[in-house]
């Protein structure tokens, strides 16, 4: 995480006068590596340390180092990168163990660290350490007595596996360093880093585990009592059955929505500011029964609403929020946004479907925006071009007054151009990558964000004008 590359992406944006850097979700990632599915709202990920630091501190060799130099460069193999990295952390964090007389790493104290996030490190080393222990198992499969963590805690396993836990909160310890570190050399630059807090928690996470009283769940079992996903929508004609559990929002109101404002305060301690993911569910939220197959199956239900948000405002005051607005939409939905004054996001790839009074379409934006070409839900813009109908794509070239052979780049100056407060460019967009670039295809449960830039297109895009054409732009829409 911490390695030259990082130095030469924000070298980058320094140097195109880009001023924002949006980041998906950094959270630990379980199955199926969705960065919306992780065993931790407050955790950080593990895959992202830098393991070059702990050979220069001794904790690893160079030998070390060869079976992660074997990893393939042009996407990441998740299954290879569990079964490499995660027995050089154990290592680092034995070594580490036998020598702690003779001084830290170059990121502050660890009993400090481990104090400071005592409200969730604890329960979220142990959840680890007794997964580990069951091969991987969800906790609901464990046994009673650690079914969940005020009963698990007090249990001879918590004393058996100590160790582990204790290691995989020294993981925290080095992610959270470097992550400082990076946010550091950011904020150097004049950069801000925008962050993602997942709407839902996975089901199979330290936070259900820890407060099931928050959730909808089965107080004995841990069996959800309904699930989360959306109804069939533009990426799914089944909708998505996300399966997260759903919150019991009087629980969250009874306490303040103390959990939430904790959650956002930690998002803020790695991020300048943070997008909210599917904002709607703030409002109303797609209720699925647990036993159905698809999404087709469920009820819209009422959620915490502008109370949440007020919680949030006296408690974070300073709190900057994006709200992600997408989807069908009830006007409730446009009214809690407006009430809560936070920005809303636009995709241009949604715009030209319609006639001119499509809300995507550029001259139809309000400056509290972000616009977007796209997300990491969608496909690239050239690999959007390519499917769209025709008459979408006659649309486009006479709304942009383009012929078409460069759509990545005429979506970025179409965005740079808007009046929307915030623009955000995906990586691939910059590069003019088709559908082999795309992150994430909503509702596929497999082969999703794999997808790695290449250092060398970077550097090509750095130094052979294309830097230099988003600084021009930038000074000519008044965003440098």
């Amino acid at each position: 995480m911490l390695d030259s590359a990082v130095d030469r992406f924000l070298e980058f944006l320094r140097d195109a006068s880009i001023s924002q850097w949006q980041i998906c979700p950094l959270g630990p990632t379980g199955y199926g590596d969705s960065p919306y599915q992780c065993f931790s709202a407050f955790a950080g990920n593990p895959y992202l340390i830098d393991l070059y630091p702990l050979v220069n501190c001794g904790l690893l060799s160079h030998a070390d180092m060869e079976a992660v130099r074997q990893l393939p460069r042009d996407r990441v193999d998740y299954g290879w990168l569990y079964v490499t990295k995660f027995p050089l952390l154990f290592k680092a964090h034995e070594a580490y163990s036998a020598r702690r007389a003779s001084g830290e790493l170059p990121y502050g104290d660890f009993n400090a660290f481990k104090n400071a996030h005592k409200s969730w490190l604890d329960s979220y080393a142990l959840f680890l350490a007794i997964k580990d222990y069951y091969h991987g198992a969800a906790w609901w499969e464990w046994p009673e007595e650690v079914r969940f963590y005020e009963q698990a805690k007090k249990s001879p396993l918590a004393k058996s596996v100590a160790t582990r836990a204790e290691a995989h909160a020294f993981f925290q310890y080095l992610f959270f360093g470097q992550w400082a570190r990076v946010r550091a050399k950011a904020a150097s630059f004049g950069i801000e880093i925008i962050g993602d807090a997942p709407i839902f928690v996975a089901r199979d996470s330290a936070d259900v585990w820890a407060a099931p009283q928050l959730f909808q769940i089965d107080a004995k079992t841990g069996e959800p009592l309904a699930v989360a996903g959306v109804p069939p929508d533009y990426f799914s004609a089944d909708g998505q059955l996300w399966g997260n559990p759903l919150y019991a929002w009087e629980a969250h109101e009874a306490d303040g929505y103390a959990w939430w404002i904790s959650r956002l305060r930690a998002n803020f301690a790695l991020c300048d500011i943070v997008r909210i993911d599917h904002f709607r569910a703030f409002d109303t939220y797609w209720a699925i029964p647990a036993s159905a197959k698809t999404a087709r199956t469920g009820a819209w239900k009422k959620g915490p609403g502008l109370p949440l948000f007020s919680a949030v405002k006296a408690a974070l005051p300073d709190a900057r929020l994006i709200a992600e607005d997408l989807g069908d939409l009830f006007p409730s939905v446009h009214e809690l946004r407006a009430a809560t004054g936070l920005p809303g996001m636009t995709i241009l790839q949604f715009a030209f479907a319609g006639d001119s009074d499509n809300l995507y379409l550029p001259h139809n934006l309000t400056t509290n925006s972000v616009v977007y070409p796209g997300t990491h839900d969608n496909d690239t813009t050239l690999g959007w071009y390519r499917s769209a109908s025709e008459k979408e794509r006659d649309h486009v070239r006479r709304y942009l007054r383009v012929g078409g052979e460069e759509i990545g780049w005429d979506f970025i100056r179409a965005s740079y151009a808007s009046v929307s407060h915030l623009a955000v460019m995906p990586m691939q967009d910059y590069f003019s990558l088709g559908s082999e670039g795309r992150f994430n295809t909503p509702g596929e449960p497999a082969g999703n964000w794999q997808w790695r830039y290449d250092e060398h297109r970077l550097r090509h895009l750095h130094y052979e004008g294309g830097a230099a054409y988003l600084r021009d732009l930038a000074l000519l829409y008044g965003r440098a």
